[in-house]
């Protein structure tokens, strides 16, 4: 099991990392680097507070129709799709606006960043299970 510290630093290691591989790949692209890197910090803090306050709504939602908070896949798959259209519907328009760009255009970039967050997600793990790898006596204390 990670400790807390281990967790912090993967987070913190997760955004930096990704946020520096978007800002790049975006400057690319004719975008400015200051401005994406404004965006994507934006979108990160947003992302976050999203995350727990959709979480809090979603438990409440469950627990109400439900009588619990346990997910079966059923459950899980709504959870995933509810969490990313929302953020969608949230900062969809901002990206456009921020960008100067038309709604499709930030619809179509969205896109684009969630198929690269996944694969960066699956390589990123990798590395950092290489990296950072559990002892096993920490797994066995916990």
């Amino acid at each position: 099991m990670r400790t807390m510290t281990d967790r912090i630093r993967h987070a913190i290691a997760f955004e930096v990392i990704g946020l520096i591989l978007i800002v790049s790949i975006l400057s690319q692209f004719g975008f400015d680097a200051a401005h994406t890197g404004v965006m994507g910090i934006a979108f990160s803090v947003i992302a976050t507070g999203w995350n727990y306050i959709y979480n809090v709504w979603f438990d409440k939602a469950m627990m109400k129709r439900t009588g619990t908070t346990k997910k079966a896949q059923k459950h899980r798959i709504l959870h995933a799709v509810l969490f990313e259209l929302g953020l969608l519907w949230i900062t969809l328009p901002a990206m456009a606006w921020w960008l100067n760009i038309s709604l499709w255009q930030a619809f179509l970039m969205d896109i684009g960043l969630v198929a690269f967050y996944l694969v960066y997600a699956y390589v990123f793990n990798i590395a950092y299970d290489k990296l950072f790898p559990v002892h096993s006596e920490t797994v066995a204390a916990h």
